[in-house]
């Protein structure tokens, strides 16, 4: 394998599928597909879980004050990473949930020694709460796991094949971008993910990519050494 640990970062809106809210079983076992293959393959992996498909904390702080929205998002995650968890479980895969909320009866405590210890153990170790505050997002909460687990890559998963300048479910002339810096990620506002998230990742030279993890074994692929997606990478000087 390419890689030997990952932090795999899922929408959460993804998991509602067509319904548009909630978890739709079908759509959820199309994840766990390729996570345990992955896992089956040896690759030690990490995963953090958007709550968009059952709380958005920035929509709703209309109705809310803002710091409260975002801890209900992060309990959001919570419900979606134990919905994974019993998936990837049925399927026989070994699965931790760790929380930065504490929630003593169903997840443990993040600690990033415990964490590394799962995974070496053979364990998928699904990461929820988000960084446990408030204001920032799971993106960055992706971006601190991966750093914190010491993964080779962060992998975003989404319904497109990659980075564009805009949406190209909307826009057929959306430009592709196969590879970017972070710099240029920065500096174009493509929104792959958010300013901190991205920030973090340059900081410690740690690579992102993204693929359509509906693509059939684009995570395989990708896992294997296939230039697959687009890539955000430190500059490379010349």
């Amino acid at each position: 394998m390419h890689y030997r640990r990952i932090l795999l970062k899922v929408s959460g809106e993804a998991l509602a599928g067509g319904k548009g809210f909630g978890i739709d079983e079908a759509t959820l076992t199309s994840f766990v597909a390729p996570i345990k293959a992955a896992h089956d393959s040896g690759v030690q992996v990490g995963l953090v879980i958007g709550g968009g498909n059952i709380f958005r904390g920035i929509s709703a702080a209309s109705m809310v004050d803002r710091v409260s929205a975002d801890y209900m998002g992060m309990l959001a995650t919570v419900i979606n990473a134990l919905a994974f968890k019993g998936a990837l479980v049925s399927q026989g895969v070994e699965c931790r949930v760790m929380s930065a909320i504490p929630i003593a009866s169903t997840a443990e405590p993040i600690t990033s020694e415990r964490a590394i210890r799962h995974l070496e153990k053979g364990r998928v170790v699904v990461f929820a709460g988000g960084t446990g505050s408030p204001f920032f997002t799971t993106d960055t909460t992706a971006a601190l796991r991966a750093l914190e687990i010491r993964a080779d890559v962060l992998i975003k998963a989404t319904k497109v094949n990659g980075i564009y300048d805009k949406d190209p479910m909307r826009h057929g002339d959306a430009l592709f971008f196969p590879e970017l810096d972070f710099d240029t990620v920065l500096t174009l506002n493509l929104g792959v993910m958010d300013a901190a998230a991205i920030s973090l990742c340059r900081e410690h030279n740690l690579e992102v990519r993204v693929i359509n993890i509906f693509e059939r074994n684009s995570l395989a692929r990708l896992l294997e050494g296939e230039e697959i997606g687009s890539v955000v990478r430190s500059r490379r000087d010349n």
